[in-house]
């Protein structure tokens, strides 16, 4: 698994936080939004999560701890959020195919 330098995250959380603030200060201002959004998005990208906050939890597990604890913490969540989950058969099309 690659990870990106320590000082890459850093100014990219940075730079969310910068964004999420003014986005917070002035909601109307669209200019202010993309840039948080495109931040938000950059930071899910670089630290492989799927929403901007579980990406900026990430960043701040990575410059908090080394290399070997964050990756062996990774990997225990992963491992957690995967196991013991199926996907949900539907029961709507089951019961209207023996209605007819």
């Amino acid at each position: 698994m690659l990870l990106p330098a320590k000082s890459e995250v850093r100014r990219l959380l940075r730079r969310y936080r910068l964004c999420e603030r003014a986005t917070v200060a002035a909601p109307a201002d669209l200019a202010s939004r993309a840039a948080f959004e495109d931040s938000g998005y950059t930071l899910c990208v670089l630290m492989g999560e799927r929403t901007p906050r579980e990406a900026a939890e990430a960043a701040r597990r990575y410059l908090r701890t080394d290399l070997a604890t964050y990756l062996r913490e990774r990997n225990g969540r992963i491992r957690a959020a995967s196991v013991g989950r199926r996907p949900r058969r539907s029961t709507s099309r089951t019961q209207d195919s023996r209605a007819g």
